[in-house]
């Protein structure tokens, strides 16, 4: 296709990812966000982490992911040529503990699929997982590491997106999608933004704007940002992911002393309290992973809504004439977000996308009640 007019609806990385690749492929783009960077994304761990995050059955999932985790240094590298700044991409790896023998078995589950897979991680026992990160407590029995795995900053890598996007020509529209109908978007304020395509962005708002995105649900994820004050121990180099007697947890160090700690996981519509119970479980359970955390200060508590789908994978494709998605990414919006703006862009440019990707096809769930076929430009 000729280059032309692309509307980005949804200014989390996904959308600023897509927004930013597309204006330096030469097309004319707007961002649609009254608040970008606002969202998830702004509350987001960081992770990216395939491996760690793998399950039998998705084993597509694991593809794409790994997939994407390959663009990552190239697309940071891009980010900080762009604008000269600093994504915070980190390279240490990741490490799966557990704390008790039901722990361990769930461990040596993960280990033995990864290694039916080809990406055997290497086991840990407590005090190798010590020797590693000392700060880590003694009711730590065994673990993983994951050397692959990277993290980055989220919201530094969003402020890199943000400048990026303006510098290449990215124009901001700050009105709220209220619908998405082929290449029109309509806002709150009754007005339309128009263009040769729109990619649909949302996340977990977008099933509230195309019907055929029902599938798309909101899942509530409460964070809390700590820092390590001059009397306590340093946060770890690596990511943490713990199963406390079968309970999730991650820690993800910061720069300069800080630490992101989650994540709780509820069905709970669009809630975005915090709640006392998720605060309570989230530091019970890290502080028995990382007990120097006690001395640390609770800088922020906050909850974002990952957009789940029925099978973990997210939406991305051709929708309806004029209109790509690219939603549903869950815990993965960091990770897959370089993938999915490629994707975008050989979409836009008529070329066949990342053969990982798709599995992505909108059209696999029969997301309409009679699902169209072949869809294109």
């Amino acid at each position: 296709m000729s280059l032309g007019t692309v509307a980005v609806v949804g200014g989390g990385v996904i959308g600023q990812s897509v927004a930013w690749r597309a204006a330096t492929a030469g097309h004319r783009v707007s961002l649609v966000d009254p608040a970008p960077g606002s969202g998830a994304s702004r509350v987001a761990g960081g992770m990216l982490a395939p491996l760690s995050e793998a399950w039998p059955g998705e084993e597509d999932l694991l593809d794409l992911g790994r997939a994407a985790l390959a663009h990552w240094p190239r697309f940071a590298a891009r980010l900080t040529a762009a604008t000269g700044g600093d994504p915070g991409l980190r390279t240490e790896g990741t490490v799966l503990v557990g704390l008790d023998s039901a722990d361990r078995a769930e461990l040596d589950r993960l280990a033995e699929h990864l290694a039916g897979l080809g990406h055997a991680p290497e086991k840990l026992t407590g005090r190798q997982v010590r020797a590693l990160e000392p700060g880590i407590g003694p009711e730590v029995r065994s673990g993983l590491l994951l050397a692959e795995d990277l993290s980055v900053d989220n919201r530094a890598v969003l402020a890199e997106l943000a400048e990026a996007g303006r510098r290449a020509g990215v124009e901001a529209v700050a009105g709220r999608a209220v619908a998405v109908r082929g290449n029109r978007i309509r806002l709150a304020d009754g007005s339309t933004v128009d263009a040769d395509v729109v990619v649909l962005a949302c996340g977990a708002w977008s099933a509230g704007l195309h019907p055929s995105l029902h599938a798309v649900r909101p899942v509530k994820g409460e964070v809390l940002r700590l820092r390590a004050r001059p009397s306590a121990l340093p946060p770890p180099q690596r990511t943490v992911r713990a199963l406390v007697q079968g309970r999730p947890s991650y820690l993800v160090p910061r720069a300069g002393g800080g630490l992101v700690l989650g994540a709780t996981q509820y069905e709970a519509g669009h809630d975005t309290e915090v709640t006392v119970a998720g605060v309570r479980d989230l530091l019970r359970d890290a502080e028995r992973v990382l007990p120097g955390i006690a001395e640390y200060a609770l800088v922020e508590c906050a909850a974002g809504l990952r957009p789940g789908t029925p099978d973990n994978l997210p939406l991305i494709g051709w929708l309806e004439p004029g209109l790509v998605v690219a939603t549903g990414h869950h815990r993965n919006g960091f990770l897959l977000a370089p993938i999915t703006a490629e994707a975008v862009l050989a979409l836009l440019d008529d070329r066949p996308p990342p053969a990982p990707v798709l599995a992505a096809d909108p059209h696999r769930l029969a997301l309409t009640r009679e699902p169209l076929s072949g869809v294109s430009r």
